[in-house]
């Protein structure tokens, strides 16, 4: 018997999951292992489940597909990240590529291509639609010629640090990143310094939504 391709889906959308699923697992091959509902389940069960690709969105909430592809490819350099995303913007998509993924297709992609690069990203190829290839050719000209502002400053932030500061973004409170890191407050405080510090960030610049608590929650592992 054919041993299947194990796919973990990452999408917070669940009808998205489910019609996914439906789509792969119907085409005889394909296996789906795990769902995650943000980047930070995917991280998880890529690790824990550690699939022959990761189907994953970019736009999601915790941690979105770019910082989780990050910490998939940290943890597992082998991992194969496919992109399926409604964002094909040549900004997204060179990111994308830059942090490993070996995939990238728009949302509006039909059945037949999306089940052919999971197939080929499963073997070891890589796999661009088209119109999204076009974009990273582009993008790679410009690149030349200009690179991103925190590679030309020097500035590198740990994996701990751009977690802290993707959730700062989205709006999280210090106890809950704290929470969500499972790490203490004291220890998301000195990570947020350390980030306001390498990015020259004034104080107030990045802060907690008003009426935020620090409260701490019981200290976790840094």
């Amino acid at each position: 018997m054919t041993k299947k391709i194990t796919i973990v889906l990452a999408d917070d959308h669940v009808v998205m999951r489910q019609g996914l699923c439906g789509l792969l697992e119907g085409k005889g091959d394909c296996e789906i292992v795990g769902q995650a509902r943000n980047g930070r389940e995917a991280v998880e069960m890529a690790r824990s489940l550690r699939p022959d690709v990761i189907l994953m969105d970019i736009a999601m909430p915790v941690l979105n597909g770019l910082e989780a592809t990050k910490q998939i490819l940290a943890d597992d350099p082998a991992a194969r990240v496919l992109i399926l995303s409604a964002h094909s913007d040549a900004e997204y998509v060179e990111r994308m590529a830059a942090v490993g993924a070996v995939g990238f297709l728009e949302k509006q992609t039909s059945g037949e291509n999306l089940t052919k690069a999971v197939r080929e990203v499963a073997k070891g190829n890589l796999y661009f639609s088209p119109t999204v290839a076009r974009r990273l050719a582009q993008g790679r000209k410009r690149s030349s010629h200009s690179g991103d502002l925190l590679e030309q400053s020097g500035v590198r932030l740990t994996a701990r640090e751009t977690s802290v500061l993707q959730l700062v973004a989205e709006g999280q409170a210090t106890k809950q990143i704290a929470v969500t890191l499972r790490i203490g407050v004291r220890t998301v405080e000195n990570h947020r310094k350390h980030v306001m510090d390498k990015l020259n960030i004034r104080r107030g610049e990045v802060q907690s939504p008003p009426g935020a608590t620090t409260a701490s929650p019981k200290p976790g592992p840094a």
